[in-house]
């Protein structure tokens, strides 16, 4: 059975987290590879315009393996300087690659999402839940700090402030608070997920697919850039894209009041 399970609808894509009587733990290195093997399939492919990742069963992902991490197996093998190594080499390749995905994601929370699973959400653009989810910065909780990189997502989804209660106490929080929080875009009936994921992705996929990536790669970049280099590669993106076939019959659609149809080119 396939730890993770990668599916194409047309031109959106759903990786599904799929070790549910292990609640989708994400920290052995068959799972990560699985999953960064997807995320390539993801970025390779010109036809995808949006990704849905979700979890199988109850729970969307308990992130780290507790028993092996009590056991001292697989990434939690070793002296100090082997799991630093460890870390790199596995968890941490989950933020890195998902961070750079080129097309828009949506994070369906079917169910708790911890410790390494809520930054897992958090890496997502977009956050649609369930009622019966619920996140926790819980890494605290095993006497550990957030080693995937959650200390630098949080904040910027949840704001310093509530980032810091969340990971200093480990205490979950109810979905309706994340949503209250502003860490979702959607609260919806536990029956209706995937079906409110699919349709927030079908409304990005109407868009130009070049248009799309360079809007993505943009917003990201503009975590971490000044203003006037963000305007710099703002002027570059847009000098090209006023050159594409898309733009074109955007344009031309508005004009003629008819429905687009985009190429990719």
């Amino acid at each position: 059975m396939s730890r993770i399970v990668f599916e194409k609808h047309n031109h959106i894509a759903i990786l599904t987290l799929n070790q549910p009587e292990q609640r989708n733990s994400i920290s052995e290195i068959e799972v990560v590879e699985e999953f960064i093997d997807s995320l390539k399939l993801v970025d390779e492919d010109p036809q995808l315009r949006c990704l849905i990742i979700t979890g199988a069963g109850s729970a969307f992902s308990s992130g780290g393996n507790i028993k092996h991490m009590l056991n001292k197996e697989g990434m939690f093998a070793g002296e100090a300087n082997d799991i630093r190594e460890n870390y790199a080499k596995v968890i941490q390749r989950i933020p890195q690659a998902l961070h750079n995905v080129n097309i828009p994601t949506i994070a369906a929370v079917n169910g708790p999402a911890f410790g390494a699973g809520c930054d897992l959400a958090m890496y997502c653009d977009m956050r649609i839940a369930s009622h019966k989810a619920s996140f926790a910065e819980s890494f605290i909780k095993v006497g550990l700090i957030p080693g995937d990189g959650g200390a630098w997502i949080l904040p910027r989804i949840a704001g310093f402030g509530r980032a810091a209660e969340m990971a200093f106490t480990g205490d979950a929080i109810s979905a309706q608070q994340a949503y209250d929080w502003g860490m979702l875009n959607k609260l919806v009936e536990d029956d209706k997920l995937m079906d409110e994921a699919m349709a927030l992705a079908k409304r990005i996929v109407k868009n130009p697919p070049q248009a799309l990536r360079a809007t993505k790669q943009l917003m990201r970049s503009g975590t971490t850039l000044p203003l006037d280099s963000l305007l710099q590669m703002s002027a570059a993106i847009q000098a090209n894209l006023h050159q594409t076939h898309d733009h074109f019959e955007a344009v031309t659609a508005l004009i003629e009041k008819r429905y687009p149809d985009y190429k990719g080119e």
